[in-house]
């Protein structure tokens, strides 16, 4: 397989990368666990720099395509069963579709260093402060969903903003950022004693774990997000229509 790119081309680097990975995870060769080429090798052969690579590389991480372990190496990840919606709603938007009242219990802004694993989604630096929000929502009678988000240091969030307004809404009315794109892992999981604590259960009770990753018109990741869903009060719906 002939690993080149056409620098002349008006379609950006990255993307050209992006799809160029996209055809080696679907070679052969790169099949049943064998490594792609490590950045390095892979960057020089390719002509760019290692961030525009990483770049591409981070973005079918994010979308289960490839997996990347420190000091090992990246591969294609195993096929796995998925289904995708065309279309999305925020937690709010969803709720008052299905007519559900909903009560916000707590709500912490803070400004952090990111983990690394949320600073290569971004692509940014851990020493570069990002905005997290932190709340805690259900129904008026208890809580049921844990969410925590990271937002990009491009939104221009400030955290004075007032969450109590639906995410999506503030972002494109007040900083003019449309959340074009909302690509999703759903799994299930144990509730650890911090999770158990919010959802007011116990230790160890099944939970649904939702993570979002939204991106800008222009493909751009705009917002980390995890959801911690109590699994005896929320049901996860996909509707899919079949193309012709």
């Amino acid at each position: 397989m002939k690993l080149t790119l056409n620098h002349k081309s008006p379609v950006p680097l990255h993307i050209q990368a992006e799809e160029l990975l996209r055809k080696m995870i679907a070679d052969p060769q790169f099949q049943n666990g064998k490594l792609l080429p490590n950045e390095i090798d892979l960057a020089n052969q390719l002509a760019i720099s290692r961030t525009t690579l990483r770049q591409a590389l981070n973005k079918l991480v994010y979308e289960g395509l490839l997996i990347r372990k420190k000091g090992v190496g990246t591969k294609v990840a195993d096929a796995m069963i998925s289904s995708k919606s065309v279309n999305w709603l925020s937690f709010s938007q969803e709720m008052k579709a299905r007519g559900i009242p909903i009560r916000n219990f707590e709500l912490h802004v803070s400004w952090i260093y990111p983990e690394e694993t949320v600073a290569n989604f971004f692509n940014i630096k851990t020493d570069q402060k990002i905005l997290k929000l932190e709340r805690l929502r259900g129904r008026p009678e208890g809580p049921f969903v844990y969410f925590v988000s990271y937002f990009h240091p491009r939104t221009g969030l400030t955290g004075e903003e007032d969450f109590k307004r639906p995410l999506y809404d503030i972002l494109e009315a007040d900083y003019n950022i449309i959340s074009e794109l909302s690509k999703e892992e759903i799994s299930a999981k144990a509730a650890d004693k911090f999770i158990a604590s919010k959802l007011e259960t116990e230790p160890g009770s099944p939970i649904l774990f939702r993570k979002r990753y939204v991106f800008d018109q222009a493909d751009r990741p705009i917002e980390y997000n995890l959801g911690y869903y109590k699994a005896d009060s929320f049901v996860y719906t996909v509707e899919s229509r079949r193309s012709s």
